[in-house]
């Protein structure tokens, strides 16, 4: 099983981390590998962070930490589809329970993916991804969405 390296960072000291992070810097994948290598480190049991752009009406695989991803996820299937499509947070306990769940890393147990909205539009998906179920709690959820808010604002600046 791959997880992440011991944390040298805690997820409550993450934010200020990514604002400074993003303030420093316009190029959007180099935020979203910064972001996703920020993240995996300092996420406790997770086996994969990282970022899937929309790219002529699917999901792309970009920048990501961990074992090797599905490349590209068509819009409304698996849990980065349906949020892509939702235009909605998906924080699923039990991927196995998920209709439709793509299974790209077979130790994955649960799963979180926030939408990455910008001008009304999806530009694309925070997915992470964990080998322990239910890792993801409301708390963890409130702070990745601010997270991503980081990132829209710089985005929506280019």
């Amino acid at each position: 099983m791959s997880t992440a390296p011991q944390q040298s960072i805690a997820f409550d000291d993450v934010f200020p981390v990514a604002q400074g992070l993003l303030e420093a810097e316009s190029d959007p994948i180099a935020n979203m590998a910064n972001l996703s290598a920020l993240l995996y480190e300092a996420l406790p049991d997770v086996n994969w962070v990282g970022f899937y752009i929309m790219r002529d009406a699917e999901l792309v695989l970009g920048p990501f930490q961990g074992r090797l991803a599905c490349t590209r996820i068509p819009v409304g299937r698996g849990v980065c589809g349906v949020a892509a499509h939702s235009h909605s947070v998906q924080r699923v306990a039990d991927v196995h329970q998920f209709d439709g769940h793509i299974a790209c890393d077979g130790a994955t147990e649960s799963e979180i993916v926030i939408p990455i909205i910008v001008n009304g539009a999806v530009y694309g998906v925070l997915d992470i991804d964990s080998p322990r179920k239910d890792r993801f709690s409301e708390d963890d959820q409130q702070k990745l969405i601010a997270l991503v808010k980081l990132l829209e604002a710089v985005l929506l600046a280019l």
